[in-house]
């Protein structure tokens, strides 16, 4: 009788939790707020106006009543295209009081980004700013899709638009009561998951309370959250990092966040010091600009306990910089994914910063299970070795909106999410990434899918195939580099490319050099073979031309 395959499943050191999953997630964030109604709440660092728990509350049961009132209902989509501000927690918070669903989009998306996600979504609301609304309007106006603007000097001159003080100054007694099951979606962030084309990730209310009780309740040597910490929010809100481990963890913990519109060096070390932040989340790029700083002594940053990264992976040389220039702070690094949120992290499991093993992404959260297979026969495998990274729990998304089978793919039978990173968990169960089998590049910690670029390069009549791969770059993590194939007498230049393709994405998806080529590798299926472009890359046989 053959015997079947060792499971070898690792948890987190730390007992499991109750988690309530039975509140949604609004119930929950707020369940301490008889503890916190006075204490600053959200803090905006352009204006410096400050929001305590109790004005947060007030303001987001009002926007709930605001959107019964135009007709949004439960269940309904809302697409939040915003840079860092207030009012995109307060529209997140009340939408998810009046039982919505949330789709975050990048304010630097082309309209076609745009309306791509608010068609895919069937989005009924998109609440943005002035800077934005010309390319929000090329497809609103066309299809019954509302348009809100939250300037305050905006004046809509019969444009159709709505302010969002028609939400804000709503009486929030008018707000009806929903009933919210845990299985009620009230996220839809965009990932391109391990491989394709970007696809609606559908996040319960289960999911989030769940992610955020992992990290910030009970007995927790690794929480980072406590109700006096001022926490950084630089991080874009769109992007699920910010918005579940910073923003709702935040506000679950009674903290103070401390919400910056945009990245500029010396702005933060001044608002750092002004505020007093205690904790500051950020990626690898923010990271490397903090190091190569030559500001960093004129500011007092001595405020600062705990430095989190995540979002794409960081360097041991990085990392030794960032704590020579903050030595007072305990450092951790974070890994996780829009998917399934944080899965695993390393934060003062032993108090002093040096014990932090440079790489590690610290331990399997709480309430989880995690699992190394490897990656031809799905064996699961044992300390040491490497293999994907599977992760299981009720943190796991429900699926992608309306592609069962990429859900299928990536989610087995058995419940494991197939996250598509290789990786290793050594003898003191701290998790290392080592590499990666999905296409995605890493652009600043934004997620860049090869092959949205590459149906963009082949629908050019002067381009007959083409691939695209990530190139190692010192401030951006990776950039797109595009390998061509010219159609028959075409004779279209790099720049040509380039531009065609900057008329069409955000800025983090441009192809940063192009090169061309007679023929792309392909495997017999059909699939292109990247890691043999990629090796051209790392091997220097590529010229530009």
């Amino acid at each position: 009788m053959e015997l079947s395959p060792q499971e070898f499943i690792f948890r987190s050191p730390l007992p499991d939790i109750p988690i309530p999953t039975h509140l949604p997630l609004y119930s929950y964030c707020f369940q301490k707020l008889s503890q916190f109604h006075d204490r600053p709440c959200l803090i905006d660092g352009d204006t410096s106006e400050t929001l305590t728990y109790a004005d947060v509350d007030l303001s987001a049961r009002r926007i709930s009543a605001g959107l019964h009132k135009i007709g949004i209902c439960q269940g309904d989509v809302i697409m939040l295209v915003l840079r860092n501000c207030p009012q995109f927690a307060l529209a997140f918070l009340g939408a998810t009081h009046r039982g919505a669903v949330v789709t975050t989009a990048n304010p630097f998306y082309t309209p076609a980004e745009l309306a791509k996600q608010a068609m895919a979504t069937k989005t009924r609301l998109v609440i943005t700013q002035s800077a934005y609304l010309e390319k929000i309007k090329s497809f609103a106006d066309d299809s019954d899709v509302m348009v809100m603007c939250i300037d305050d000097d905006y004046s809509s001159e019969n444009d159709g638009v709505l302010h969002f003080s028609t939400l804000t100054n709503a009486d929030e007694r008018e707000a009806p009561a929903v009933k919210i099951n845990p299985d009620d979606l009230v996220a839809l962030p965009f990932s391109s998951g391990t491989s394709g084309l970007p696809k609606g990730v559908m996040l319960s209310h289960e999911n989030l309370v769940t992610t955020i009780s992992q990290l910030v309740d009970g007995e927790n040597p690794h929480q980072y959250t406590h109700s006096e910490d001022v926490l950084l929010c630089v991080l874009p809100m769109f992007h699920i990092y910010a918005l579940n481990s910073i923003l709702l963890c935040g506000i679950r913990s009674g903290a103070a966040v401390l919400i910056v519109q945009k990245f500029e060096i010396t702005t933060l070390f001044e608002l750092i010091e002004k505020y007093k932040v205690t904790v500051a989340s950020f990626v690898p790029p923010i990271v490397l600009a903090l190091v190569k700083s030559g500001e960093t002594h004129r500011y007092d940053l001595s405020s600062i306990r705990a430095v989190v990264t995540g979002a794409a992976p960081l360097g041991g040389e990085l990392q030794e910089a960032v704590k020579a220039r903050l030595p007072h702070a305990t450092f951790g690094q974070g890994y996780g994914m829009t998917e399934a949120g944080p899965l695993a992290i390393s934060m003062a499991f032993a108090k002093e910063p040096s014990k932090i093993k440079p790489g590690a992404c610290g331990t399997v959260v709480r309430n989880a299970e995690m699992k190394i297979v490897d990656t031809e026969t799905g064996d699961s495998l044992p300390r040491n070795k490497s293999g994907e990274i599977c992760i299981r729990g009720a943190k796991v998304m429900k699926g992608y909106l309306n592609d069962p089978e990429a859900t299928e793919r990536t989610i087995d039978r058995e419940g494991w999410l197939h996250t598509g990173d290789i990786g290793f968990i050594d003898d003191d169960n701290e998790l290392f990434i080592v590499d990666r089998l999905k296409e995605l590049i890493k652009y600043k910690g934004f997620q860049v899918a090869p092959a949205e670029l590459e149906a963009l390069l082949i629908a050019h009549p002067n381009i007959s195939d083409a691939a695209v791969v990530g190139m190692k770059d010192e401030a951006a993590g990776e950039i797109p580099v595009a390998f061509v194939v010219r159609s028959n007498g075409s004779e279209i230049t790099e720049d040509e490319i380039k531009t065609y393709i900057s008329q069409q994405v955000v800025f983090y998806k441009r192809i940063g050099r192009v090169f061309f080529t007679d023929s792309i590798p392909k495997a017999p299926s059909g699939k292109i073979l990247r890691k043999v472009l990629t090796a051209r890359l790392n091997e220097g046989l590529v010229v530009a031309n």
